[in-house]
Formats: structure tokens, sequence, C-alpha cells
């Protein structure tokens, strides 16, 4: 008889994370594996970052602090949002968690009953439905064509709400599609929200990382007087190459923000004290890194599409932003292995290309289609290139 609780028996790991830990055992073995897996910057944290954290550290600011995260850096997030989007917040608005990952964690654990209903867009990240699931909720999934550019048909989405249905998630630019969504989606989407009175997570952490010049946009962007039900979370992992720093925020109406700060301080307590400092100084400081780094995925996004265009079958669309591309590989499903194997699945062909052609890209079926995989461009232009090289050729070696 198993000891575990039912909650977790059938809980499977991050698809993301295992490639990843996979692809760096087997380097660690000696193997020459490119890692396309992880959804993570390739670049360093920036020194005036650093610098503030040693400094804090310095000054013995390694002590327990708020719960809800320290009053500078919740100022500094409400500047920041009040620049980027226009909204005014208050700091008792705002929760700094340890990453983004946990503040929607935290948020799904206050807002979802057993039972409730959580609206997800296909193809989504791979820790929604299994988030909402832990918080005793049932992911509904709510299907887009490639055809349409992974933009759910507004009609579809209606039709997957029923009197259960609590809330949706949203996230733009997407992973793993590096799409965004349009004006006139997020304009009909209000409409239902509205319609349906649902509150709103809008996963915001690759908001900065856009390809087009713009600003940031979510949904409050188009439709503000949709404030009082939107959660909004972000972080600096990904805008700042901060990954390990483990600081995200989520930021609302303050009744729920106050029942996330209760929740976490039964769990975690507050985030790191020092990171925190850190996060104010990336916030504050200056933007020229973000702006370098965009610029670099916005080339080594061209390359990359430019290079997969040359192999014959495979389908995506050229991301829009965050670090991205979703690609189609079904056209060589039913295919066999000189081992005689049949590829069937994004699993297979993730398994067979990390084996043949020594890349690591991580199977679509962990964000919700199973003909396409994902490739992280986070990596240099070089390294891209021979790993579409490598693709090409294992390709080319089943029948």
């Amino acid at each position: 008889m198993s000891i575990l609780s039912d909650r977790v028996k059938g809980l499977k790991p991050s698809a993301t994370l295992a490639v990843d830990a996979k692809a760096k055992a087997l380097k660690e073995q000696g193997e020459d594996i490119l890692n396309l897996s992880a959804g993570e910057p390739d670049f360093d944290t920036p020194e005036h970052i650093k610098k503030a954290c040693i400094k804090a550290l310095e000054e013995g600011f390694t002590k327990y602090v708020a719960t809800q995260g320290i009053p500078s850096l919740r100022k500094v997030i409400c500047q920041r949002i009040k620049e980027d989007y226009g909204l005014d917040y208050s700091p008792e608005e705002v929760i700094v968690s340890s990453g983004a990952k946990q503040a929607i964690f935290n948020l799904l654990l206050a807002l979802v009953n057993p039972g409730d209903e959580v609206l997800i867009l296909s193809p989504y990240w791979v820790s929604y439905p299994p988030m909402v699931e832990i918080a005793g909720g049932i992911p509904k999934i709510v299907p887009a064509r490639f055809e349409k550019r992974f933009e759910p048909d507004l009609t579809d989405v209606k039709a997957s709400i029923t009197q259960r249905t609590r809330g949706i998630i949203l996230n733009s630019p997407s992973n793993p599609t590096g799409l965004i969504y349009s004006r006139d989606f997020y304009l009909g989407l209000s409409e239902i929200i509205k319609e349906h009175n649902l509150w709103v997570i809008s996963d915001d952490i690759y908001d900065r990382l856009r390809f087009d010049g713009k600003g940031p946009e979510n949904i409050l962007t188009f439709a503000p007087e949709l404030k009082d039900r939107v959660f909004l979370v972000n972080g600096v992992s990904k805008t700042y190459a901060m990954t390990g720093w483990r600081i995200g925020w989520a930021v609302g109406p303050k009744e729920v923000i106050k029942a996330c700060a209760n929740l976490q301080g039964q769990s975690t307590s507050h985030a790191t004290s020092f990171a925190q400092k850190g996060a104010e100084a990336a916030l504050t400081g200056p933007q020229e890194p973000v702006e370098i780094m965009v610029k670099a995925f916005a080339n080594r996004a061209k390359v990359l599409c430019q290079a997969l265009k040359e192999i014959p079958g495979l389908r995506f669309h050229e991301p829009q932003g965050a670090f991205y591309v979703f690609v189609d590989f079904s056209a060589y499903y039913g295919k066999k292995t000189e081992a005689e194997k049949e590829i069937q699945n994004s699993l297979d062909m993730a398994e067979y290309l990390l084996e043949q052609a020594k890349v690591a890209l991580v199977p679509g079926v962990a964000f919700g289609d199973d003909a396409f995989l994902r490739i992280s461009f986070a990596t240099s232009e070089e390294v891209l290139k021979s790993a579409v090289e490598r693709i090409k050729q294992a390709l080319n070696k089943l029948r």
C-alpha cells in the first residue's frame, strides 16, 4: 500500500526540467550534447545587479524580511508596471515570491476550490495543468490551430466554459510558441471574461522579450476595466538572466494578494532577502543589458528559422518574442530508425534526436501538442546552426 497522497501519485516531473537534466547528465559523461531544451537565457546576470546583491550581503542583509517582500522592491515593482503598462498599483497589492512559478502556484491555491475549472490555452507552459490539479481544480484545455498562429477561436473559448469555470491563464509572448496574442483576440476574450465573471492570471514573464520594438502588452492593455479581476505575474528570471535567483511576483486585488501572503507564510516564508535587493537593482538600474539580450535573441531567431526552413517537412511560425520556436515534426512520424524503431510521437522524436543527433529538444506533448517539439534559441548562433545540421542529418536517416 502506497503512503503517497492522491495529489502526487499521478504528478509527473516538469518535462522541460527533465530533458534539461538528462542533457546535462549526458554532457557530464562526455557526450557532445547540444542542449536546446533549457528555458533560460545563456547571458550572465548584469554586473550592477550582482554588485547590489553582494553589497546587501556585506551589509548583513541576510535576516528574515516581510513575507510579502521588502517594501522597497514592492514599490519598485509598482513603478515598473506604471512605466510599462500605465497601471497604478500600491505595494499592498504586490507579493514577492520565490520565482514567478511560486507566484502562480500561490494564486491558484488562493483562487481554486475543488472541482473548479480553469481554462488553459493550448499550447501551454507545461506546469499550468499540474498546478491547477494540485490546487484541486480541473484544467480545461482550449485548442488552437497552427493555421491560426495558435490563437484560439473565441467560439472555442466560449464552448469550453461551464458553470464550474472560474478563471483563465494567459501567457504572451508564449512559451512554447514565442507568439504574441493579437489586439482583436484580447478584445474578444475580454468580453467573454466579463460575461462569465472569470478571473485572469496573466503570466507576463516574457513581456519585455519581444522583437517588434513595442513595449509590454497584456489583456489590461486592451481592457483596463478588468483590473479588479486580473492578476499580473512576472519576475526577473528571463528579462535579466536571473533564473537561479528565484525572484518573481504577483500583483492584483488586495484580498487575494493577502491570501497568497498567508499561504506563503505557511510554506516558504519570504523570498531570499539579498536576492530581492538584486531584483530591485535590476528593475531600477540600466536597462541596456535587456536591450542587448533582446537584440541577440531576435537575431538568433532569424538564424534558427532560416536554417530550419532548409529541412523538408518541418512547419513553424517565426517567433515574435521569448526565445523559443515550436516546430511541427509530424511529417517524419511513421518513419523508422536504423534500428527499425518507428517514430510515433514527439517523445519518440525527442529521444531519437538526443540519441542520434546529440541534440536535446522538449517533446510537444508536454505543451499539449504532440506534433511539435520546442526548440530554445537561448544559445549561440554557432550552436544553433550546428544543432539544425545535426537534426537534418538525423531526419535524413529515417526511412
